[in-house]
């Protein structure tokens, strides 16, 4: 199963739009996800070890995701072209401005939670 499937495995779709033809689908997903990452962008107060002790993914989830779909389809990407996608600038310009300390409680809570974590995170265990 390559990596862009793993998420899609037991997704369920109502059928309304499991009928929809698969371009039409495909769009819609695309427009979602430039949503989400358009929100991202502006969310630069919301910290991704706060993503991924809540939902178990964050901004360099979604970036690897991406780059795993581009190289699933033969494309040259990198993950931190990848990354520039997600964060809307490079990373290490977004860490710079926005990215914040780690507290020790969330520390604890990322350890706690690493079971619950995406599986293209590196982070969940299975």
């Amino acid at each position: 199963m390559t990596c862009s499937e793993t998420p899609n495995a037991g997704l369920k779709l109502p059928a309304a739009v499991a009928a929809l033809d698969e371009r039409t689908r495909l769009e819609l997903e695309a427009a979602a996800f430039r949503g989400l990452v358009a929100h991202l962008q502006r969310r630069t107060d919301a910290q991704n070890i706060d993503f991924m002790n809540l939902a178990g993914f964050c901004r360099n989830c979604l970036s690897k995701w991406y780059l795993n779909a581009a190289k699933e389809r033969g494309l040259t990407l990198d993950y931190d072209l990848a990354r520039e996608v997600v964060y809307g600038m490079p990373y290490d310009e977004w860490k710079g401005k926005f990215q914040k300390e780690a507290t020790p409680e969330q520390q604890r809570r990322f350890e706690e939670t690493k079971p619950l974590h995406a599986f293209v995170s590196g982070h969940a265990k299975g």
